[in-house]
């Protein structure tokens, strides 16, 4: 999505977060059928996109609640129980409500893009699902093996610390990593909710009928606010996971792919828009570290 509320599409580039639904292939000639052909006692029923499959998206919408409710709770008695390993429920559960937002968002703002693949589930390749695998992975191993990897790792380096000290760096950390999970999440649903009809997972190459530049909001504030949300949520599951190899791998990756999705839109808003875009790129940010 971008902070002007136009939708483009990558040219000859497949990434892990842009989603093609093409409801034009369901039917001949990208036309729906005539009445008469229905007619035919031959001519096969017409069926329903498969990107607007009801039961799909219903079995989706109930089984990220049923991740949630239960993941959640799960995280809450381990918290309670001052058991370490509930991070990796709350993990969970902060992916699915991620997701369940994602369609939830574009449903009540942006009906006609309300497709299963407004999830954001099966849609981003496989690099961001072993991305999350990994994440699971490196927190459990830690967790399991290295428990106190923190105390090690300044012991290593010559750091004395007390149990004090390390409670207060556990504490800030975790402060840190959900912080920065609220700011992100909160970051791109306001900018979903903003943009509306504009907001579209499909990155698309051509300014769409009654597309506008949209300068006020939180976009007056931050020049791709969705991004944004996304980068900095992102690396705040990996602050309150405690993964160090995980945080670097997503700080790079995230970074690299916004930078360069973000040159190549800005390409095509420029010529949208010209100076308008022009004069707003100078004043907005996009918030993204050495990202201007």
């Amino acid at each position: 999505m971008t902070s002007t509320g136009i939708t483009l599409d990558s040219p000859n580039r497949r990434d892990p977060f842009t989603i093609v639904t093409n409801h034009a292939d369901n039917y001949t000639n990208g036309h729906p059928p005539s009445p008469d052909s229905l007619s035919s006692p031959d001519t096969p029923k017409p069926q329903i996109p498969p990107a607007f499959d009801l039961p799909a998206i219903s079995l989706r919408a109930f089984s990220l609640g049923l991740v949630l409710g239960v993941s959640t709770l799960v995280a809450a008695l381990l918290a309670i129980s001052n058991q370490p390993l509930w991070r990796l429920p709350f993990f969970a559960s902060t992916l699915s409500l991620f997701h369940f937002l994602e369609y939830q968002i574009t449903a009540a703002y942006n009906p006609s893009a309300a497709t299963v693949s407004a999830f954001l589930l099966t849609s981003n390749g496989k690099a961001y699902n072993v991305a999350h695998g990994l994440a699971f992975l490196e927190c459990a191993l830690r967790l399991l093996l290295i428990p106190s990897a923190t105390k090690h790792i300044l012991q290593l380096i010559s750091i004395p610390v007390d149990d004090g000290a390390l409670s207060t760096i556990h504490n800030l950390r975790l402060a840190t990593g959900f912080g920065l999970l609220v700011i992100g999440q909160v970051t791109r649903t306001m900018a979903m909710v903003h943009a509306g009809s504009n907001f579209n997972h499909t990155v698309q190459m051509k300014k769409r009928h009654g597309h506008f530049l949209v300068t006020d909001g939180i976009y007056a504030w931050l020049r791709h606010p969705s991004y944004f949300g996304f980068f900095w949520w992102g690396l705040g599951t990996q602050v309150v996971l405690g993964n160090a190899f995980c945080l670097a791998g997503y700080t790079v990756v995230l970074w690299r792919f916004f930078r360069h999705r973000i040159r190549e839109e800005e390409k095509l808003l420029v010529s949208f828009f010209g100076n308008d875009y022009t004069e707003y790129r100078k004043k907005v940010k996009t918030g993204l570290p050495f990202c201007p």
